[in-house]
């Protein structure tokens, strides 16, 4: 899986790189000659080598069991590759299956670059065999402007030796849990530390998860970071105990260095024995099992509650979408759908470490036994590990992320107070949510 710091906005790129791309392919539209084959383009987004080549192996059985239809995989830099979907969408040239994600799908489909599949979908055998979070995510107000390839969810890694060392015989299960545990493993004369805090970057994520899990009786599912009545999650009464906790993290349960460790730093703490628990997605699995721990000292527990006993589970998704510019959107869905159907959809989960969109994918020993079954566990709970969206897709998102992990960093370094942090976040989302 991609970490959650990929899954923030990113950089733009200029039209130099739009023209590389389209030309490519021709500088043109795909296309179909006179004997009826087509050609199509797709483009990813979350770009890496091995992720390429398993989509190329997926497309290329696709193309097997569809010999009229060629598709050509583009695959720009990760750090650009947003901005240049936007521009070939922009220009309707060169783009006919795309990636898309929780944080472009709202630009994408309000400026109509994106095909509604909806009609198509209804037709389509593989529907039933997708989990309820699936459908949910494929269907925005009656339409699918994408099918998910799979989710990003949160769970809680743990040192199970450590745990049994400390006196507990389970893992934390809130979030009062995890501030006892991991303050009774704390021993700094042993380089022992509970908790591998995230103080760098995208440190907001977890404050804003201990929120959520603290206001979740309240909160409004369709924008988590709102209340029922409408007003911010930063200004309900439970915030304060929430974020008042999770410091707590830092000041009793962790490394000091911590005041600085973002994604990479997190992992390694937990990875090389330092720390006791980690809060993080399903792609730390596999880099957890390729580390130096051995498999009876470690395992994951699904995300913290808070005090009614329910947590918010924020799934990040993203999927596969058709260009409102594609002259082919037949074969385009036909590609979408066979790349979410059973084998290819699972092959593609297992393989980035997703929590799988087919629900017949929950009883393959991968995902029901060992460190995935933390996931399975919650998806077969929705009312305790409650799903919410949160609200990726607003144009001042980015720039959320910076403001709000700079007010992290200050309460850390003692320059600012948490009464003063959810004063700043709740006017921040009041402001910005009435000018909207």
């Amino acid at each position: 899986m991609v970490k959650r710091t990929r899954l923030t906005a990113i950089a733009g790129v200029g039209t130099v790189a739009l023209l590389a791309l389209t030309a490519c392919s021709g500088g043109a539209t795909t296309g179909s000659g006179s004997n009826g084959k087509v050609t199509l383009q797709m483009v990813e987004s979350l770009t890496n080598p091995d992720r390429t080549k398993l989509i190329r192996g997926l497309l290329d059985d696709f193309q097997k069991a569809n010999p009229d239809i060629t598709v050509k995989l583009v695959s720009p830099p990760t750090e650009q590759a947003d901005t240049t979907i936007q521009q070939m969408l922009q220009s309707g040239k060169g783009i006919d299956v795309l990636e898309v994600r929780d944080i472009t799908v709202g630009p994408f489909s309000n400026n109509h670059w994106l095909y509604d599949m909806s009609g198509d979908l209804k037709s389509w055998d593989g529907w039933k065999e997708l989990t309820d979070n699936a459908k949910s995510a494929a269907d925005s107000k009656g339409k699918s402007w994408f099918v998910p390839y799979g989710f990003y969810g949160l769970s809680l890694f743990y040192r199970t030796d450590l745990v049994k060392q400390a006196g507990f015989s389970a893992p934390p299960h809130s979030w009062t849990d995890l501030l006892e545990q991991a303050s009774k493993i704390q021993d700094p004369a042993k380089n022992q530390f509970g908790y591998a805090f995230r103080g760098g970057k995208n440190a907001n994520s977890n404050v804003v998860a201990a929120i959520e899990a603290y206001t979740i009786d309240d909160l409004d599912v369709k924008n988590a970071f709102n209340l029922k009545d409408g007003k911010t999650i930063f200004s309900s009464p439970a915030a304060q105990k929430a974020v008042d906790d999770y410091f707590a993290l830092f000041k009793k349960a962790s490394p000091p260095s911590a005041v600085s460790w973002g994604y990479p730093e997190m992992v390694a703490g937990f990875t090389n024995g330092t720390t006791g628990f980690l809060l993080q997605d399903p792609e730390v699995i596999a880099t957890v099992s390729a580390s130096s721990l051995k498999q009876d000292q470690w395992n994951t527990a699904p995300l913290l509650v808070g005090p009614s006993g329910k947590a918010a589970q924020p799934l990040a998704v993203a999927g596969w979408g058709v260009a409102q510019s594609s002259a082919h959107k037949q074969a385009a869905v036909k590609l979408v759908e066979y790349l979410s159907s059973a084998k290819p959809a699972t092959t593609f989960a297992q393989k980035n470490s997703l929590v799988p969109i087919i629900a017949a994918a929950a009883k393959d020993p991968f995902y029901s036994t060992g460190p995935w079954s933390s996931y399975v566990t919650m998806t077969q709970h929705p009312d305790t590990y409650v799903n919410v969206q949160q609200p990726r897709g607003v144009s001042w998102w980015t720039e959320w992320i910076q403001k709000s992990d700079q007010d992290v960093q200050s309460v850390l370094l003692g320059n600012m107070s948490t009464k003063d942090l959810l004063k700043s976040w709740d006017q921040y989302w009041t402001d910005k949510q009435k000018k909207g």
